[in-house]
């Protein structure tokens, strides 16, 4: 068995670059940081290098994204 044919299983430590990241932890899923929700690893496409958060799909980054820059007293 080699080192990619392990079953890893709980939370892994990722930091998060702008086009890949990194497996800082080994795991088999990351937290979504709006929803809390497991991401398994081979299905992460979304992240922020700027908060080092992972996101389940565009529209949790999206909602995200607009907590982080949008302006106090500002409409969402």
């Amino acid at each position: 068995m080699n080192r990619f044919e392990r079953d890893f299983t709980g939370e892994a430590k990722l930091e998060y670059g702008d086009a890949d990241f990194m497996i800082l932890e080994p795991g088999a899923y990351v937290l979504c940081a709006v929803t809390g929700e497991k991401i398994p690893l081979n299905q992460l496409r979304y992240w922020s290098s700027e908060l080092q958060e992972a996101f389940k799909d565009a529209q949790a980054a999206t909602k995200r994204w607009l907590e982080i820059h949008s302006e106090p007293g500002m409409q969402t």
